[in-house]
């Protein structure tokens, strides 16, 4: 079967996710990915939002987390304070599930402002929870298309701290979590290198070559020794995803997710 970049995005970030594990969920192209992960290779993930729901299985893909498909679905419903002070800051998510505007070679996150935060050339979302997803979840997952306006050299703003700047940055800042462990794209997966916390490319998408990689990254990307192909997404993973993304057209009149 034939599939898009962005298809195969969703389906290489799906893959991270191991079943049983307990994710806090970002709107957007992670909701698709964890839904996805759901609906296939991790059949008993425990999906948690920002609103309350644990456990939620929605039927098409939320447009905020104000959805009330969330709570209707979700196998309990818990207050927005709980979900940050018991789960995630006692240590309770094993994956925080984020996406970005911008990220720079450490996993750092802006999603604030694009520009001089007092003269912004664009306003962005902000922060949401994001911050405390990247400082307190055991893990990390990164998901955006890739190119120069996205993977910076330096960020406009620190939104979200990954690995700050590298090293041992994480440690010396006191947070918890391991920070972030991949960044998958359009193009490739990225993962820190060991010591240095520097993301390198791991493995590259079927038809990506080392130069539109290089081309897309605003910083002087390296690849891993062993550099990997990804999977190609199987006959199963592309109709479940389809699936998901007719009901959710159905549902909302559009696909969560896609910007």
């Amino acid at each position: 079967m034939s599939y898009s970049t962005a298809e195969m995005m969703t389906v290489a970030a799906a893959r991270r996710l191991r079943n049983g594990a307990v994710c806090f969920v970002g709107i957007g192209l992670p909701s698709k990915a964890a839904n996805l992960a759901r609906l296939t290779c991790a059949p008993d993930v425990v999906l948690i939002y920002e609103s309350g729901p644990i456990g939620a299985k929605p039927s098409a893909l939320p447009l905020s987390i104000g959805d009330g498909e969330l709570a209707e679905t979700a196998d309990t419903v818990v207050s927005t304070g709980e979900i940050f002070r018991y789960w995630l800051q006692g240590g309770r998510i094993d994956v925080g599930f984020l996406g970005a505007a911008q990220v720079d070679r450490f996993g750092n996150i802006n999603t604030t402002v694009v520009g001089d935060y007092h003269a912004p050339r664009t306003r962005l979302p902000g922060a949401g929870g994001a911050p405390e997803i990247a400082g307190s979840a055991k893990q990390v997952l990164i998901i955006l298309k890739q190119s120069p306006r996205a993977f910076v050299d330096k960020l406009d703003f620190i939104t979200s701290v990954g690995h700050g700047e590298g090293g041992d940055a994480r440690k010396r800042l006191g947070l918890p979590g391991e920070g972030p462990v991949g960044i998958i794209t359009d193009l490739c997966i990225m993962e820190p290198e060991q010591g240095s916390q520097e993301f390198v490319v791991t493995s590259m998408h079927p038809g990506v070559s080392r130069e539109q990689i290089a081309a897309a990254t605003g910083w002087a990307i390296r690849f891993a020794d062993n550099v990997q192909q990804t999977a190609a997404p199987s006959a199963l993973e592309l109709s479940v995803l389809r699936d998901l993304e007719a009901r959710t057209a159905a549902a909302h009149g559009q696909t969560a997710g896609e910007a």
